[in-house]
């Protein structure tokens, strides 16, 4: 696995749509590093390397060393373009990450335990799939685990209910009580016998 968050990367210098398109055409993928108070730097990466990393869900939220021409830089992906149809990278985005500057990241979220909370006759809604966070780069989860066993149909849990790892903050409960966002629901199933009650009351006929 560490392999694939390790990418070997050159600098360009030949740019624009022209050099984009011709590095595509040799199975190589453009990119940009910035941050830091640095100067962006223009970037190429093997596209089959890339593809291989990309496939792994942590690739998104980890630590990436990008060793450009031979020197490590540690960063994360902010951005990726794929082509529309074809299983092309196109281009890539990555933002280089101090030790001790905490950085923006999402986090994906692992929902656990949802048979044990539908087997009280509801049906698990999943509300969001990755949780904004903000921590130093050490601290960045590769995912939230989510426990929906104790959901009870028709309650649902909220931001507020999350246990984060030590070091991990979200980003929306940071701008108050009003961002408190819906993570995952147990809802009644569809033609239950309140559902039913509660449409024949809004279709009789008013006297």
């Amino acid at each position: 696995m560490t392999d694939l968050f390790t990418l070997d990367a050159e600098v360009r210098t030949d740019l624009g749509k022209g050099a984009s398109r011709r590095l595509r055409h040799a199975n190589k993928i453009p990119a940009i590093l910035y941050g830091e108070g640095q100067e962006p730097v223009s970037l190429t990466l093997e596209h089959k390397t890339v593809y291989r990393a990309q496939q792994e869900e942590a690739f998104y939220s980890h630590v990436l060393t990008l060793n450009v021409d031979g020197k490590p830089v540690e960063c994360l992906l902010k951005d990726m373009q794929r082509h529309p149809f074809k299983q092309l990278v196109m281009h890539l985005d990555f933002l280089r990450v101090d030790a001790t500057h905490p950085v923006h990241v999402n986090a994906p979220v692992h929902f656990i335990n949802e048979e044990a909370a539908e087997k009280k006759g509801g049906n698990v809604s999943h509300h969001v799939n990755e949780i904004a966070v903000t921590c130093l780069p050490a601290d960045i989860p590769e995912f939230i685990e989510v426990d929906v066993a104790n959901l009870e149909v028709g309650q649902t849990l909220h931001l507020s209910d999350i246990t984060l790892p030590k070091g991990v903050t979200s980003d929306e409960l940071a701008k108050g009580e009003s961002h408190d966002q819906a993570v995952a629901s147990l809802n009644a199933p569809k033609g239950s016998s309140d559902d039913s009650e509660a449409e024949a009351t809004e279709e009789a006929p008013a006297e």
